[in-house]
C-alpha cells in the first residue's frame, strides 16, 4: 500500500508544489521538467484567497507576503477611466489576504525553494522515453538514458501535456476559445492599489499590483483563427489593440516603444473528464483543467491538486481509489472555475460602444452578487474532511 517514491512530470507552479508537498510527508519525489532550465517566462501573478491558503499549507506563505503585493479586491472601469463600481473580495480571513499579486519569477523561486528543501531532486532539460506500468509500479526511461521505478507519476505538464495524450490519446485536446492576452511589466504609480479592470469594445484590459515597485497590465482581446504573431511586431499589435482606451491605458499605449517585455498569450481551456488516471499514472493541473484567467485560479488550482494529491496517495488504502479520490475531490471545484471563467470572458467580449451603457449598468446590479457566490464557494475547504482545517 504505501507509497514511497513519486515522478512528478512538469516543473511548473503545480509540479513543484506536489513535490514540496509529498516530500514533506516523507515521500521521495524526483522532478523532470523539459525546458532547459529554472528560468520563468511570463509577468505577473495574482494569488487569490484559496490559493494563499494552499501556499500556507505548503509552509510558504510568510515568503510570499513578503515579496507580493496584498490587496482587498477589483474595481472596474470603462475605457474612458470612468468607474463602474468597486467589489470587495471575500476570499481570504485573519491569516491569509483575500488577494496577494507577485511576480511568476518569485512564485517559481518561492516553490522551487520549497521542494528542494522537502528533499525533491529537479531534472531539468529531461522527458520520459518510455513508460511501464506493471500494475505494482511504474518503470520509467529518461531521455537522457536513465531509468528508475515509481509507486505513482503525477503529470503537472500544462495544457499542452504530453502525458495526458500518453494516456488518453487525443480523444481529449484543448480547445482555443478565440481570444487572446497581451501582458507587460511596468512601474506602479502610488495609485495602483488593488487590481483595476477597464471594459472596452470587445476589449477587457486590466492593472494588477505585483510588488512596492512594479505591477502589470493585461488586455483580452478577439484574436479570429488563433494567429501566430510575430514577436518582433508586439509593440504595434499591442498599441493597436489598446485603441479607445483613455486614462492610465492610453498613457501605457503612447509609451509603448517596442517590443520588449510584452507576453502574449492564446486562451486555452479544457476539462478532462474523469477519471484523471490510468493504472498509477494521473493528469493534474493544467494539464487536466486549464480556464481562461478571468478569475486569477489557474495556479490556486494546480496548487490545490497538488496538496490533495499528496494527500490522498499517502494515505492507507489501494492506489487505484487514491487516485480516483483526487478527481472526485477537484472535479467540481475546478469545473467550476473553468464554467465561470469562460462566461465572464463571453460577457465582456460582447460588450461594444453601443451596448456599453446597458452592460455597465448590468455590472453594477449583478458584479457584487455573482463575486459573492463564487468567493464563497472557493472559501470552501478544498481538501477531503480528513485533511481539511
Amino acid at each position: 500500500m504505501a507509497v514511497n517514491k513519486v515522478l512528478i512530470v512538469g516543473g511548473g507552479i503545480g509540479g513543484l508544489g506536489a513535490a514540496a508537498a509529498l516530500g514533506q510527508r516523507g515521500v521521495q519525489v524526483d522532478v523532470i521538467e523539459v525546458k532547459p532550465d529554472s528560468t520563468v517566462l511570463g509577468v505577473g501573478i495574482n494569488q487569490p484567497g484559496n490559493s494563499l491558503r494552499a501556499l500556507d499549507d505548503l509552509g510558504v506563505l510568510d515568503e510570499i507576503l513578503a515579496v507580493g503585493f496584498p490587496y482587498d479586491g477589483n474595481e472596474f472601469r470603462d475605457w474612458q477611466e470612468n468607474l463602474i463600481i468597486f467589489v470587495p473580495s471575500i476570499l481570504g480571513d485573519d491569516r491569509v489576504p483575500a488577494n496577494t499579486a507577485l511576480t511568476r519569477p518569485n512564485l517559481h523561486k518561492i516553490l522551487h525553494g520549497a521542494a528542494e528543501r522537502a528533499g525533491a531532486s529537479i531534472r531539468y532539460g529531461v522527458t520520459i522515453e518510455s513508460l511501464e506500468d506493471d500494475g505494482d509500479g511504474v518503470n520509467v526511461t529518461f531521455s537522457d538514458g536513465s531509468s528508475d521505478r515509481y509507486d505513482v507519476v503525477g503529470a503537472f505538464d500544462g495544457v499542452k501535456s504530453a502525458m495526458r495524450t500518453r494516456l488518453f490519446g487525443n480523444a481529449f485536446e484543448p480547445q482555443y476559445a478565440g481570444y487572446g492576452i497581451w501582458r507587460l511589466q511596468l512601474d506602479r504609480p502610488d495609485d495602483v492599489t488593488r487590481t483595476l479592470v477597464y471594459q472596452g469594445s470587445s476589449a477587457k484590459a486590466g492593472l494588477i499590483p505585483l510588488s512596492q515597485e512594479y505591477m502589470y497590465m493585461f488586455l483580452v482581446v478577439p484574436e479570429p483563427g488563433n494567429p501566430h504573431h510575430d514577436p518582433a511586431d508586439f509593440g504595434d499589435l499591442l498599441k493597436d489593440r489598446l485603441k479607445g482606451f483613455g486614462g492610465k491605458l492610453g498613457e501605457i499605449r503612447d509609451n509603448i516603444t517596442g517590443p520588449e517585455g510584452i507576453v502574449y498569450s492564446p486562451l486555452i481551456e479544457i476539462m478532462l473528464p474523469k477519471p484523471w488516471h490510468k493504472g498509477r499514472v494521473i493528469i493534474l493541473g493544467d494539464a487536466a483543467h486549464a480556464a481562461a484567467p478571468h478569475l486569477t485560479q489557474g495556479a490556486g488550482m494546480a496548487l490545490e491538486d497538488a496538496i490533495v494529491f499528496a494527500d490522498e496517495i499517502t494515505a492507507d488504502r489501494p492506489i487505484e481509489e487514491s487516485l480516483t479520490a483526487v478527481a472526485d475531490i477537484r472535479y467540481d471545484r475546478a469545473k467550476l472555475v473553468l464554467d465561470v471563467s469562460h462566461a465572464i470572458l463571453e460577457a465582456e467580449m460582447a460588450v461594444n460602444e453601443e451596448n456599453m451603457p446597458f452592460a455597465v449598468e448590468g455590472m453594477r446590479a449583478e458584479l457584487p452578487g455573482q463575486t459573492a457566490f463564487l468567493e464563497g464557494q472557493l472559501n470552501l475547504p478544498y481538501r477531503s474532511a480528513t485533511h481539511a482545517h
